[in-house]
């Protein structure tokens, strides 16, 4: 398969976790209002599998950049280094989370991929304003370069960013649906 052809699976797959971050948090407030309800129960539901589909979003992204950069040799810059170290260590948080179905792995798990969507929104709009300075920035590592541009709108800080998004959607989804045991001095 070319480059192109991964460039527009990945952005398919970019629009795809936006959708289905609006639409699990429309899901959670149908649930909030009305937990009996079809959408409510559905809530549940994906909430028993959220931290497997958390899973599986931060291990395709991680091999989406690492094809971009080892197979299709785009240069990752200083952003896009920095929004792989924050992501590359969720693919193996989230299996172990899954495979314990341990909701409260949202205390790390939350703070580390908001830090990384912090870098992709900078990264972001650092491409769509490229006359910006940043010490970020390097002639042989430029952060301006759009190495994807799919429907006019999908970059690959862009897609790094529905990626996070959406698992922290998803991590907090988990949450919400377990039934966390109450220790004394925490909080769940």
């Amino acid at each position: 398969m070319s480059t192109a052809s991964f460039s527009t699976f990945f952005a398919l797959l970019t629009v795809a976790a936006w959708i289905a971050t609006a639409a699990l948090w429309f899901v959670a407030l149908v649930h909030r209002r009305a937990p009996d309800s079809a959408l409510g129960v559905l809530f549940e539901d994906v909430g028993q599998v959220a931290l497997w589909i958390a899973w599986l979003v931060a291990i395709v992204t991680t091999c989406g950049s690492l094809y971009f950069s080892e197979i299709a040799h785009f240069i990752p810059c200083k952003l896009c280094w920095y929004q792989r170290i924050a992501m590359y260590p969720l693919s193996i948080t989230l299996v172990v989370a899954a495979v314990r179905r341990d909701a409260r792995v949202w205390w790390y798990v939350v703070p580390q991929a908001a830090i990384g969507a912090a870098f992709a929104i900078y990264h972001t709009q650092l491409q769509a304003f490229p006359s910006q300075h940043s010490s970020f920035c390097t002639i042989t590592e430029p952060c301006t370069v759009r190495y994807v541009w799919k429907f006019g709108f999908i970059s690959l800080p862009l897609m790094a960013l529905s990626a996070f998004t959406l698992i922290i959607t998803l991590v907090l989804t988990a949450r919400a649906t377990a039934e966390l045991p109450v220790v004394e001095g925490t909080v769940a």
